[in-house]
């Protein structure tokens, strides 16, 4: 499916990102990885070039949020590897905490990153991706179709990415342009890993009404629902039971959240 392809990947160095890097080798693409740390993209790209030591890896060290420099990056790796044929959206972060003792410069860090990141993205990118009748791939959360406890800033970011994507699949779809939306479940990687130091215990009890899913799984899942042409890809059946029971009985699925968080509550013990 990606073999010849040019594919883009932001938030590559890592995690789901690179992770995907490594099946797109293998199929053949050629791959430019984005993401803002050059010490990780250096080990991303040798970890990478394991899997398929004769394939075409170009690292670029940008921050998505600078539209500015992420257009020169663009620039630069469509004169090295042509234009892209595919954007795959990963880069992105986490935060977790009571809303009542959240910073609003936490909101606007998280909103920077995970939409306007991938709202930058996408602008330099589309002329590229118009002209080879690509694809753009956003990788979401299920935190953009269910609220979850200590989610408020990384909640409201995937819901925008959510709103942003089914609307630009009705825009681009007459251009010739393939848009799909990934929301996966948390899953092992750097980013969760992190975030369990600190996590409050009412978002642990919540998050883990479905269990985290391992790296394979979620990869797996995605590139099953690439090959099917899906426009929505949720990765894992217990994920795809509870979207589904939540569309179809809220009221049920807010009770049985709310059962679980009292269980644990404690609450914010200072103020913002």
């Amino acid at each position: 499916m990606f073999n010849g392809k040019h594919v883009v990947i932001t938030g590559g160095s890592s995690g789901l990102g690179l992770a995907v890097a490594k099946v797109m080798i293998r199929q053949g693409a050629r791959l430019s990885i984005i993401a803002r740390d050059m010490k990780k993209l250096e080990l991303a790209r040798k970890e990478i070039l394991n899997e398929n030591h004769t394939g075409i890896v170009n690292i670029y060290s940008a921050d998505v949020s600078k539209m500015d420099i992420l257009a020169g990056v663009f620039k630069k790796a469509s004169e090295t590897s042509g234009a892209p044929d595919v954007l795959f959206n990963s880069a992105g972060i986490l935060r977790e905490g009571y809303f009542e003792t959240i910073p609003d410069g936490t909101f606007r860090e998280v909103m920077e990153t995970n939409f306007f990141g991938i709202l930058n993205s996408i602008m330099v990118a589309l002329p590229y991706i118009k002209k080879q009748k690509g694809r753009i791939i956003n990788i979401s959360s299920v935190a953009g179709m269910l609220g979850v406890f200590g989610y408020s800033p990384y909640c409201s970011s995937k819901f925008a990415i959510n709103g942003l994507t089914e609307t630009l699949r009705f825009e681009l779809k007459p251009a010739g342009v393939r848009v799909h939306l990934v929301c996966p479940p948390e899953f092992d990687s750097p980013m969760v890993d992190e975030l369990n130091k600190t996590r409050t215990p009412e978002n642990r009890a919540h998050v883990q009404t479905i269990p985290p899913y391992d790296m394979d799984t979620i990869v797996r899942d995605i590139f099953r629902g690439l090959m099917k042409d899906r426009y929505l890809i949720i990765p894992g059946l217990q994920t795809r039971i509870t979207v589904w029971a939540n569309r179809h009985f809220p009221s049920i699925s807010r009770f049985v959240s709310d059962r679980i968080i009292s269980s644990t509550y404690i609450g914010p013990k200072t103020e913002r």
